[in-house]
């Protein structure tokens, strides 16, 4: 039978937390899912870790996804192996909670016209730690206009909804061409912007999921190169569709979107001097 709901792990170089995420995934209260898990050729044993889980009855582990392509390469091909109505993409070394996606589904249940829901999330260290919670989603609350979250998310400079593990998403609204890549650093974003866009979504205050951070990968560099991203992505919504994007709403997102990357460099900064001290 065909499963509701397709959670889908695009694996690269996680072998020291990926099978976490598999039980995370594997550890849920809701039953009618199926799990689809690709790797991106890493040569960290993540091949040999993924054996594990060949016979399970709810797991496909697809063939290692050829090298290149970015994100989108192996994001795509799980995609594309999903059978259910619903999506939801978690990377492969952050975790979704025990009851992540029988919230969320019934969420989306409870409102027909959502096409998207989207939770709070923790921020955790290398060993699990939580070192910031419940972050995310900014005012939004329950049923929301999908035009109306793109809006906020835009005002606010940054991603509002969160890492893929956060949001579920009805499968057949993400274009043919697949996750947008348009602007790399915001292939979520801006994918579920294209999904948003189509119908109402739901804002659960409740943190359902944990993306685990990096405290070393926040260098200068990365920070110009994200706001110039973000600020192009919403001149490109702009220029799509005007009303999505009056004049006062872009130029204060595109001001947010330097301050936003500027400020999450600083936490990331402080973050990595916290767990060297601990």
């Amino acid at each position: 039978m065909t499963p509701r709901v397709s959670v889908v792990v695009p694996a690269y170089k996680n072998a020291d937390y990926l099978q976490q995420t598999l039980d995370s995934i594997l550890a849920q209260d809701y039953q009618d899912y199926e799990l689809v898990i690709a790797d991106h050729s890493s040569a960290d044993g993540t091949e040999t870790l993924l054996a594990q889980y060949a016979e399970h009855p709810r797991v496909r582990v697809l063939s290692p996804t050829p090298p290149g392509g970015g994100a989108k390469a192996n994001w795509d091909r799980v995609t594309q192996a999903a059978r259910g109505e619903l999506l939801k993409l978690v990377c492969g070394d952050d975790l979704i909670a025990p009851d992540a996606l029988s919230k969320q589904v019934a969420a989306l249940d409870a409102h027909p016209s959502a096409v998207f829901v989207a939770c709070k999330r923790d921020l955790i260290d290398a060993q699990g730690k939580v070192v910031i919670g419940a972050r995310g989603l900014g005012t939004l609350n329950g049923l929301v206009s999908g035009r109306d979250a793109v809006r906020a998310s835009v005002m606010a400079g940054t991603n509002l909804f969160g890492e893929p593990g956060c949001v579920l998403f009805r499968r057949e609204l993400l274009p043919a061409s697949g996750w947008d890549n348009s602007h790399p650093y915001l292939i979520d974003q801006a994918s579920y912007t294209s999904v948003m866009l189509q119908g109402d979504m739901v804002a659960l205050r409740e943190s359902l999921a944990s993306f685990r951070i990096n405290a070393g990968q926040w260098s200068v560099r990365l920070m110009h190169e994200q706001a110039n991203q973000a600020i192009a992505f919403h001149n490109a919504l702009a220029a799509a569709d005007p009303t999505l994007l009056p004049g006062l709403t872009l130029r204060v997102g595109n001001l947010k979107a330097r301050l936003m990357a500027h400020a999450r460099r600083l936490t990331y900064v402080w973050l990595g001097r916290r767990m060297q001290a601990g």
